[in-house]
């Protein structure tokens, strides 16, 4: 039910706040290896667990957030993962400071237009994006994550042209000029 109600609400939704970009980043990146439901099933907890994904706050967990972390069963307790989302979390930040908004930055490398691409797990600008992240110190953010990661916020839209989605978002976005 939490996955029929991710696709039909927000999955290929254009996103341009910056917290729930980072949501998504935070997210996708525990899912390497995971199955994506078994992310949504535990996003609540990740929500408390992560003060609501404020990127503030995570860039200055300490080492006994840490341990808090590594201890709560609601969320997926790996170290390296762990680490990496306050990592990137500072990351993020500066992004913010060099682009004004990690909006700014994300959507620019697609001209802020929504691509229709079916089929794929990566592509061109999934492994540009990777590449710019990784060399700015980013972990968990390879080309697949990515591109699964552009898909959620909307740059990239894969609903099937049998998906009722898949209409509605591309006349809406035919109205907007906003196809690549």
């Amino acid at each position: 039910m939490v996955y029929v109600d991710y696709h039909d609400h927000e999955w290929g939704m254009p996103v341009h706040d910056d917290t729930r970009l980072f949501e998504m980043l935070l997210l996708e990146s525990f899912q390497a290896g995971l199955s994506w439901e078994c992310i949504l099933n535990k996003r609540e907890a990740f929500r408390k667990a992560f003060d609501g994904f404020d990127f503030e706050k995570i860039a200055c967990y300490n080492d006994d957030k840490i341990k808090s972390l590594l201890c709560d069963k609601g969320i997926v307790r790996n170290r390296l993962k762990i680490n990496a989302a306050i990592a990137n979390a500072r990351i993020f930040i500066d992004i913010r400071r060099e682009y004004g908004s990690f909006d700014s930055f994300i959507w620019h490398f697609s001209g802020r237009k929504t691509l229709f691409e079916v089929g794929r797990s990566t592509s061109p600008l999934s492994d540009a994006i990777s590449k710019d992240l990784y060399r700015r110190g980013m972990k968990f953010v390879g080309s697949t994550i990515i591109y699964s990661y552009l898909q959620a916020i909307g740059i990239i839209n894969s609903h099937e042209k049998e998906c009722w989605l898949y209409r509605k978002h591309s006349e809406a976005q035919h109205e907007n000029n906003i196809i690549g």
